[in-house]
């Protein structure tokens, strides 16, 4: 008897132990599956600034470029905070109420940021110097354009946002007609064998930008020979007179008019040009100055709406 009944005191604590082990194993598997989760539901973006971890699908989403405004807007994806001022006009439904005013591209106002409690911040070259602010309060995405490889920078952001917000597909579809634009543009431009200028117009003075600079990817990727390959690199161009512009003579020049995009009512960039001197060049005889619309070029590159507008906006010089 016992025996027996030692038996049985052994056998109840032994189911007692892997009762206990059971639900051990049970509460780990069911924190492996969460951690798991968890890790499912967020993305991690290496870039120039560092790293941010993001939710997958953020809500609450305050973006301080305008190339990457636009392309949200693409994507039929809602933000909550948008700088109001200079919103280029083919975005200016963000200028409304529905959306917190944020400050200005240059001048954030952080304090309205903060009360949004973002889930992520989209931020480019205008607001770089003030990474660590933004990232204090949100995880920030920097999103800028690398001009020295436009093409291949533009398509790694736009990929970069179809992960986050699950648009994987409708990016690559986006890409693949900007793609299309791109390979008809530069076989028109090879076929013309015509050099080309690219200045910034802006308060009577003008600036240069060849290859490889901020509006370079006319030569880079679009395929125009530039009128001058030794311009210096530089985001604000390379101050030049309108004698250089005659010396250089090219035979197509795009002008983007900086006053248009950042004044209402700014005396139009023609006003300046079109002077007697550079009315002696060969394109202003073959009637070859292209006036780009400066919301894209200016404000808002960079983004799945901008680059196929800013495509179709070279495409006159034909």
């Amino acid at each position: 008897m016992k025996k027996w009944s030692l038996f049985m005191m052994l056998f109840v604590m032994a189911v007692v132990v892997a009762a206990c082990g059971s639900k051990e194993e049970s509460q780990s598997g069911a924190q492996e599956k969460n951690d798991t989760k968890k890790q499912a539901e967020e993305i991690t973006i290496n870039h120039e600034y560092g790293k941010a971890t993001v939710k997958k699908n953020p809500q609450k989403i305050v973006v301080f470029d305008f190339g990457v405004l636009d392309t949200l807007d693409e994507l039929g994806i809602k933000v909550t905070g948008v700088p109001q001022v200079n919103i280029p006009a083919y975005l200016e439904k963000y200028a409304g109420d529905e959306y917190t005013n944020v400050g200005s591209l240059k001048e954030p106002d952080f304090e309205a940021i903060h009360e949004l409690q973002p889930d992520v911040i989209f931020i480019s070259g205008r607001q770089a110097e003030l990474y660590d602010q933004f990232a204090e309060i949100a995880p920030t995405v920097f999103m800028g354009v690398d001009t020295n490889r436009y093409l291949e920078s533009f398509e790694e952001n736009m990929n970069t946002i179809g992960k986050i917000f699950g648009k994987e597909d409708q990016v690559k579809a986006e890409l693949e007609e900007v793609d299309n634009q791109i390979t008809g543009v530069k076989e028109k431009a090879e076929s013309m064998d015509k050099k080309a200028l690219v200045v910034l117009a802006n308060e009577g003075k003008v600036s240069a930008f060849g290859p490889k600079s901020r509006f370079g990817w006319i030569h880079d990727v679009l395929g125009f020979k530039a009128a001058d390959e030794n311009i210096e690199i530089s985001t604000h161009g390379q101050g030049i007179s309108f004698e250089y512009i005659l010396e250089t003579n090219p035979d197509i020049l795009f002008v983007i008019d900086r006053n248009a995009a950042i004044e209402e009512d700014a005396e139009p960039a023609k006003e300046t040009i079109e002077n007697d001197l550079v009315k002696k060049t060969t394109a202003y005889k073959d009637g070859k100055i292209i006036y780009l619309d400066a919301d894209y070029w200016y404000l808002s590159g960079g983004g799945l709406q901008s680059i196929k507008e800013m495509i179709k906006g070279v495409e006159k010089a034909y």
